[in-house]
């Protein structure tokens, strides 16, 4: 009996032995490597702002009874009427597709998280039940462009642009948050290979910048939002300069928000951020996205706080897909 069983346990040994040698081999083997899905050079967007382009987007929730809230991602595709805008973020087999020709880097105050387009790069890391503006905006550019897309978006909760993205021509100290933006897009490309294993090392673009931010802001009337359009100027000169990119475009989208039709503090930033955009020297490269129409009703959505938009699903994935044609009418302009 002990010579039975030590003789299967040998086998059993030998066994795994042997799936560890052909694993092993397959990863060692670059033809077993898989392929980088889209065309070189990658093109790179970087999205920055704060809790908002975090993603607070809820994909399913449900009630005491088991009933979906409204306004989560899984109540709207469960809608005939609602669906069909929807339909592509599923697979054929009915599980959450990944796009591979999309890689998402995703810094959020809770950690990081990457990997190809899908649910997870919302403000919790990883965390598949929350999206953000990323989503939407990574299928419009993926469907427009035929290279591989990168995402870098570097977004952090309850930061201004007055003091934690300040940008160095603003005068003052320059915000921790627009050097960790910088650091962030650095090591992320320095290192692209090692972050994306199926990089082909062909080259990459720096293609284009979105900015959707505004709330900490507009809770400074006095200091912070007399001086937005100003900032917000400065950080992209300043950022095209850094990143030796001069002409990079960029997209602004508006703050979201149940207040987007309130005067005061709130009226006023909103101007400035479309002022910015149309500041002289920024003419051609630089849009304002509107996103007020995608406000949803506190009853439609599944809850939440309201400068989180009631955390409803359908606006961070309208706000995704207007970021994204305003980038894709940018790469589309004469000289682009």
């Amino acid at each position: 009996m002990k010579k039975h069983v030590a003789e299967a346990l040998a086998l059993a040994a030998a066994a795994l032995l042997a799936l560890g040698q052909a694993a092993l081999a397959q990863q060692a083997d670059p033809s077993r490597t898989p392929k980088q899905a889209g065309k070189s050079p990658v093109k790179v967007f970087i999205l920055a702002g704060q809790s908002n382009m975090e993603g607070q987007g809820v994909v399913k929730q449900e009630d005491k009874d088991g009933k979906a809230l409204p306004g989560t991602l899984v109540s709207l595709m469960s809608d005939p009427a609602r669906a069909a805008p929807f339909k592509h973020l599923k697979d054929a087999k009915g599980e959450w597709a990944v796009r591979e020709d999309v890689w998402v880097y995703s810094q959020t105050g809770t950690g990081v998280a990457k990997g190809g387009l899908t649910l997870g790069y919302g403000w919790a890391a990883g965390d598949k039940r929350f999206l953000g503006p990323e989503l939407q905006f990574g299928h419009v550019l993926a469907n427009a462009l035929p290279n591989q897309i990168l995402i870098i978006k570097t977004a952090w909760g309850g930061k201004s642009l007055y003091k934690d993205f300040r940008p160095p021509s603003s005068g003052g100290e320059v915000g921790p948050c627009y050097t960790k933006m910088l650091d962030t897009v650095d090591n992320v490309l320095k290192n692209l290979k090692a972050e994306f294993p199926n990089y082909d090392g062909s080259g990459y673009e720096l293609a284009g910048f979105v900015w959707y931010h505004g709330w900490n802001d507009g809770c400074d009337p006095k200091n912070a939002v007399p001086e937005y359009e100003r900032n917000l100027v400065n950080l992209i000169k300043d950022l095209r300069k850094d990143l030796k990119a001069p002409h990079l475009p960029v997209v602004i989208g508006e703050l979201t928000g149940p207040w987007v039709e309130v005067g005061g503090e709130w009226g006023a930033l909103r101007k400035a951020q479309a002022a910015a955009a149309a500041h002289p020297e920024l003419k051609g490269n630089v849009t304002f996205v509107e996103t007020h129409d995608f406000v949803r009703k506190e009853e439609e959505s599944p809850g939440g706080w309201p400068c989180h938009e009631f955390n409803n699903a359908e606006t961070y994935f309208l706000v995704g897909n207007a970021l994204g044609e305003g980038m894709k009418r940018l790469l589309a302009a004469p000289g682009k």
